[in-house]
């Protein structure tokens, strides 16, 4: 063997200029997009919500000479609540581990990455169980394989499926039932991939693109066909497997959709289907209920970064969304 060999004169050592962490990308997560945002100074309180049915009826009559004008009223509920819990999550740098760091190694870094990542996982994973998911909207529908009745619908992977009529007839139906439009659309990773692909889609637009090329279908395609404003995608996956187990990877979302209306302009009188209470009266909370800190732990001769989170994500009119389950199989 010739001599010296390469261990001889190389010792392997971490690169300086790389290292891999598998870190999400934040717009892959949508719970902080779909519905506004409301700061609140208080972990509770209650807000009022208006009777509809008093503004939408034709109450005006003809006033003869002499006599009243019609007249109503309205109804007001204040009973109406949130909570919004501290939710925290920490990671301890002890001195030794510190001490003996290589130069690639940023320990405050990396455990803020970690704890801003597992605090961003946690929202969406709360936003699904919040909003996407059944028994939540006033309609529930149901995809299914094949000969859909009442509720249910072809799901949108098989080509004979309608989806743009299933989401203007949802459309409809919320806006005959409240007067208000839908203006938001929620999607699954593998629901919009199948919509993508639907011939019906691609049919629509390919005549409008560049003649003989492909039908490349994006999201405003989609937009512009299911005549909604505003389509977000959730991209964001969770290990539900513990630690020290094999990894047990899902889009959080699932195969599902949403149909909504989201406040532009959140406000008094101004209805949404839900909203998001952030309590920033918590010693220093941002905007989003949020903080992250850093603090000594004597005893364990280390340095914590730790995330705090308080919020309440409420669905404050139910009758404003429609949810599709299973939408493809």
């Amino acid at each position: 063997m010739a001599q010296p060999t390469k261990g001889d004169v190389h010792v392997n050592r971490p690169l300086t200029n790389i290292s891999i962490a598998y870190l999400q990308d934040a717009r892959d997560f949508i719970a902080d997009m779909v519905f506004p945002n409301i700061p609140v100074p208080k972990q509770s309180d209650s807000y009022w919500t208006y009777d509809r049915s008093f503004f939408n009826r034709d109450e005006m009559k003809i006033r003869a000479p002499g006599t009243e004008s019609a007249g109503s009223g309205y109804e007001v509920d204040p009973n109406n609540t949130y909570f919004a819990p501290v939710r925290a999550f920490h990671h301890d740098i002890p001195d030794q581990v510190r001490a003996n760091a290589d130069e690639q190694i940023n320990p405050d870094r990396d455990a803020t990455n970690l704890i801003t990542h597992k605090a961003m996982i946690h929202r969406e994973v709360q936003w699904a169980a919040q909003y996407f998911t059944t028994s939540i909207w006033s309609l529930d529908r149901t995809g299914v394989a094949a000969a859909p009745t009442g509720n249910e619908f072809l799901q949108w992977n098989d080509a004979l499926s309608t989806p743009i009529e299933d989401i203007r007839n949802a459309k409809r139906n919320v806006k005959e039932s409240t007067g208000y439009k839908p203006n938001t659309l929620v999607l699954g990773a593998a629901v919009i991939d199948s919509l993508y692909d639907h011939p019906d889609i691609v049919d629509r637009i390919k005549y409008g693109q560049t003649p003989n090329g492909p039908a490349d279908v994006t999201v405003a395609d989609l937009a512009n066909l299911f005549k909604n404003p505003r389509i977000l995608v959730s991209e964001g996956i969770q290990n539900t497997a513990a630690e020290g187990v094999a990894e047990s990877n899902a889009f959080i979302m699932g195969k599902a959709a949403l149909l909504c209306h989201s406040a532009p302009t959140p406000g008094l009188m101004t209805p949404s289907a839900g909203y998001t209470f952030s309590w920033t009266g918590f010693l220093g909370a941002s905007s989003s209920g949020q903080r992250v800190k850093r603090f000594r732990m004597d005893a364990l001769e280390s340095d914590r970064i730790e995330i705090d989170m308080a919020f309440d994500q409420k669905v404050v009119a139910a009758d404003l969304g429609e949810f599709f389950a299973t939408a493809v199989a």
